[in-house]
């Protein structure tokens, strides 16, 4: 199982990029083998279409997801048997300043779901400045649920693959 990480920080790696990693680390822990890339890399719409499973992470500006994230998600494919996203379980981690934008999360949860057809993972993750340890690893709590939602994620699209009605799930619209 392939399990693809992306990073929708418009600034490069940071406290993003290592949630995302440890969601990563915990699907690595159930045996997945996991790639990270940036949301600009020329080939990611192409390896989320290879995945089984995606993490989306971005930073929270204004209450929702970035522009880089969106302008990633715009260049995906949605014509009928060619919906990469279609079907492919996905989990969501978004940072922020505060924890008054963490229903930022749910935006790019329900466009995942409603518009591309993915089996969103829920609870989404949201985590502030104070998640992280002093070097921007995601410490205590956080870490802990990181790993559990990269077992879970593994887990879910486990259960995608077995089951033939949640693999044909599409967009409706």
């Amino acid at each position: 199982m392939k399990v693809l990480g992306i990073d929708g920080s418009p600034y490069g790696p940071g406290k993003t990029a290592a949630a995302v990693q440890a969601i990563l680390a915990g699907a690595a822990g159930r045996g997945a083998e996991t790639e990270f890339l940036a949301h600009d890399h020329p080939e990611a719409v192409a390896r989320i279409a290879a995945a089984d499973a995606v993490v989306l992470g971005s930073p929270t500006y204004r209450a929702t997801h970035t522009a880089a994230l969106r302008t990633l998600l715009e260049k995906i494919d949605r014509k009928a048997g060619a919906e990469p996203l279609a079907g492919t379980p996905v989990a969501v981690v978004m940072t922020g300043a505060s924890g008054e934008h963490f229903l930022g999360t749910r935006e790019l949860s329900t466009t995942l779901s409603g518009f591309f057809g993915t089996q969103v993972l829920s609870p989404d993750l949201y985590f502030t400045g104070s998640d992280f340890d002093a070097e921007g690893q995601p410490a205590g709590r956080a870490a802990e649920l990181a790993l559990l939602h990269g077992e879970a994620l593994v887990d879910l699209a486990a259960a995608v693959k077995g089951s033939a009605a949640l693999a044909a799930l599409r967009p409706i619209v």
